[in-house]
């Protein structure tokens, strides 16, 4: 596969020079540039390629044990196995302003609010006679039977079983680590 993009980028990055050549065109600054960094990222994903070998996902099993939590279904998200060890974290939420709203202990993952178990563009199902020129696509729902997307933030659970979302800033690590004295800025302070 990184064989083949590679090779693929390469031919595609000549045939255009070839076809500016024959064009009797020159390629732009901005083009070249273009080409030469398309080039170097596929070398780089060649050499580098995203791994193939996890086994289990911690954001789908947050998302599913999410949908489950916030569709009234406790119980489930609460006896939701995880096969793998789950790692603890530690976050501090803070106020646009930066004062401290709240420190937790994470269990497992912070996750997006917009990750979900389909693609993010929701599936499109195709209806009318796939043989003709009579047919259009609907927007499926979601797991939860909604359309549309959420808001932009996070959510993650405690080791204790609490649900949290949060839409603000946030420092988060794998280390305990404590904000001691933030420094609040309002508009208008030029510190």
């Amino acid at each position: 596969m990184k064989k083949k993009l590679f090779a693929i980028t390469l031919v595609l990055s000549l045939w255009t020079c070839a076809f500016l050549a024959l064009a009797g065109c020159e390629m732009s600054k901005e083009q070249a540039n273009t080409q030469t960094a398309m080039q170097g990222s596929a070398h780089i994903i060649e050499n580098q390629p995203a791994p193939t070998d996890l086994d289990y996902s911690l954001e789908r099993y947050n998302v599913i044990k999410r949908a489950y939590w916030v569709n009234g279904q406790r119980e489930k998200a609460m006896s939701l196995p995880c096969p793998v060890e789950k790692p603890l974290g530690y976050i501090v939420l803070l106020s646009a302003s930066g004062a401290v709203m709240g420190r937790f202990v994470v269990d497992g993952k912070v996750s997006s609010l917009n990750s979900y178990l389909f693609p993010a563009e929701y599936p499109q199902r195709i209806v009318g006679d796939y043989g003709g020129h009579d047919y259009f696509s609907v927007e499926v729902a979601g797991i939860d039977g909604c359309y549309g997307e959420n808001v932009s933030g996070i959510f993650f659970f405690t080791p204790d079983g609490k649900y949290i979302e949060w839409t603000g800033d946030f420092l988060y690590s794998d280390i305990p680590f404590t904000v001691d004295d933030p420094i609040l800025k309002t508009e208008g302070d030029e510190s």
